[in-house]
């Protein structure tokens, strides 16, 4: 059988069937639509067994950016907590295999809401419920332990959104190509007014809709996309899940958590407000901070595209989009900052 892409399919059959109590047949492998990161592939035999493989992107990547070990740690920390994730088959850190680290997790049903369509597939009252699930599951992702489930080494834990300003724009530099105005100018403004971090806890780091699983009950089944996860200042998450809700983000295109029913900025922020003892008095800085690094991950992949390192089959104009969001949320984030005190022209 042919290899798809970033699979080397009898090495990887190899490695699994031991893992699973032996392979029925062949393996199918296909990659799940959605993702801009790392690979997410679709496992299974011919008795309809299913699992979930995840690996780095295809080419040369920002290794702190694509940590299988680290994803594999993480859920595997969580799997008897509140957090609902999936179960770990098993990690390969051996590149001979499939030549990248790599992870297999039990394949989770539900829906994945990725566009506007998606969420009017289900009714009001459901999606209500979905945006409800998704902001009790953020407040139990932060309230978690860290040291009861293990994770005590995962990051620092103070200083995080300094930690994270330094990260991302080391990596902005490294990997764009082209000029991106405001970026820079807006890490200045956000580096000299941090807040005093509030404890620390699980920051999962890319927490939005479309990285979960939803139940047909409408609750979360499963948090998926740990690789930017760490130890930190948890409201980041808040905010950035308050940007992603912002339509001009999107740079045209619908968002799936603008459909009736999802709660909007405002709400999001008091349902979690309601649950959480973390006070959200300076949560407008980390909006601000929430665009200006999102404008930096999405030129990342955006350069990736532009190189082919996600395949040969991606439409010219999605390239294009990449490229034009990244300049939306940088504006975004110099307006937002802006509120925080002067940022120049």
């Amino acid at each position: 059988m042919d290899d798809v892409p970033g699979i080397n399919h009898a090495r990887v059959s190899r490695w699994l069937s031991p893992l699973v109590g032996g392979i029925d047949g062949t393996l199918t492998f296909s990659k799940i639509a959605g993702g801009h990161s790392n690979l997410t592939f679709a496992v299974s035999d011919e008795s309809a067994r299913r699992w979930v493989l995840r690996r780095p992107p295809l080419g040369n990547v920002l290794a702190t950016a694509h940590d299988m070990a680290r994803e594999h740690k993480v859920i595997s920390a969580l799997a008897d907590s509140d957090v609902p994730v999936p179960g770990i088959i098993g990690m390969c850190a051996d590149t001979d295999v499939n030549d990248a680290p790599f992870y297999v997790m039990e394949f989770v049903d539900g829906s994945v809401i990725r566009t506007i369509e998606d969420a009017h597939q289900h009714p009001v009252d459901l999606r209500r419920r979905m945006g409800q699930s998704l902001v009790t599951v953020l407040a139990r992702i932060h309230e978690v332990d860290v040291d009861a489930v293990g994770l005590a080494e995962l990051g620092r834990r103070e200083g995080y959104i300094a930690r994270q300003l330094k990260r991302w724009k080391r990596q902005f530099l490294e990997s764009a190509d082209r000029e991106v105005p405001h970026v820079l100018e807006v890490h200045d403004t956000l580096a000299s007014r941090i807040p005093e971090q509030q404890g620390v806890g699980i920051v999962h780091g890319d927490y939005r809709i479309d990285n979960t699983i939803v139940g047909s009950d409408g609750n979360v089944a499963a948090v998926l996309d740990w690789e930017l996860c760490t130890l930190g200042d948890v409201l980041a998450d808040v905010a950035a899940m308050i940007a992603y809700s912002d339509e001009r983000a999107s740079s045209g295109a619908a968002l799936p958590m603008s459909a009736e029913g999802f709660p909007n900025p405002d709400e999001v922020r008091s349902l979690y407000e309601a649950i959480s003892s973390r006070s959200l008095a300076d949560l407008d800085f980390y909006v601000a901070f929430a665009y200006w690094r999102t404008a930096c991950i999405i030129e990342g992949v955006y350069t990736r595209y532009a190189a082919g390192a996600m395949g040969a089959d991606v439409d010219p104009d999605a390239i294009a989009a990449f490229g034009q969001r990244t300049l939306v949320l940088a504006d975004l984030a110099h307006e937002a900052a802006s509120r925080l005190g002067a940022t120049g022209s």
